[in-house]
């Protein structure tokens, strides 16, 4: 049972690895990412994409240490279903790149789905939630 203890960080920091890789993406190819967003029709396209890299990279780093794990899956399950309607969703009938983009709705799904289950069960085994959680003191 124990071994199955190990996995609650390993899931963490598997789905965090893709938030923490994604904002540093973006963060590297800030003028080429803000041109996507804003031919995407989003408006202040470098105030948003300055937030979302924000969310990312706080985001997936405080899943992968597991410190408050419940906002930070929130944050990035918000995160996920915004880009998934202003990006993704929408663009799933265009003949060219509608499957690609319908995978990568299927993909965010998936996430969610992941992220969910921490919102659900926080940080788990391992995790700077479970360090400094408080203990009732019984007298």
């Amino acid at each position: 049972m124990r071994v199955l203890r190990v996995l609650h960080p390993v899931s963490r920091s598997l789905i965090a690895l893709i938030f923490l890789v994604s904002g540093l993406a973006k963060a590297f190819e800030f003028d080429r990412t803000t041109a996507l967003m804003a031919a995407a029709g989003v408006g202040f396209p470098d105030l948003f994409l300055a937030g979302a890299i924000a969310f990312e990279i706080a985001g997936g780093l405080a899943l992968m240490l597991g410190y408050k794990t419940r906002y930070a899956a929130a944050a990035l399950i918000f995160l996920l279903v915004s880009v998934t309607f202003i990006f993704h969703a929408r663009l799933t009938g265009d003949p060219v790149s509608g499957q690609e983009q319908f995978v990568h709705v299927l993909k965010n799904l998936a996430i969610i789905g992941g992220l969910t289950r921490f919102v659900l069960d926080g940080g788990g085994f391992l995790s700077l939630d479970r360090r400094f959680e408080r203990r009732e003191i019984v007298i």
